[in-house]
């Protein structure tokens, strides 16, 4: 079975507990974001969508006049062997809320779409290592 990069973070009420757990300031939330994740290249590509995910979350709970108790996104996926392709990243929300299901539902959607991160996922990119002047050549 391939390797799960499975990462974590989450805010509030929905905060890891892990020690091991690394915690992060975070605009939105007084206490910042806790984080698990393994300091490997493909923990941390993932992180990045889990992070902005929950970011975005409160970003735009924000604007509509929701509050958010806690929220914890997982985010995960593999690599195909050999080419280090990637298989794909899926994402779970947790929210901690007091808001209609119908507004959290809509949240979800919504964050879904604007997602800088998984939108650039999805869009693909190149990757380029930048050469100093003197090593061109």
């Amino acid at each position: 079975m391939p390797e799960d990069f499975a990462v974590t973070a989450g805010a509030g009420t929905l905060a890891p507990a892990d020690g091991d757990a690394v915690a992060l300031p975070h605009r939105w939330t007084p206490a910042g974001v806790r984080a698990t994740f393994a300091f490997t290249g493909a923990h941390l590509l993932h992180l990045a969508v889990a992070g902005c995910v929950l970011n975005d979350l409160y970003r735009e709970a924000h604007a509509r006049g929701l509050e958010l108790d806690g929220v914890a996104v997982t985010a995960r996926g593999g690599f195909a062997p050999g080419t280090w392709a990637s298989t794909g990243v899926v994402y779970e929300v947790r929210v901690d809320t007091r808001a209609p299901d119908g507004d959290v539902a809509l949240l979800l959607e919504v964050v879904d779409e604007v997602a800088e991160i998984p939108r650039a996922l999805r869009q693909g990119a190149p990757v380029t290592r930048a050469r100093p002047a003197d090593d061109a050549g």
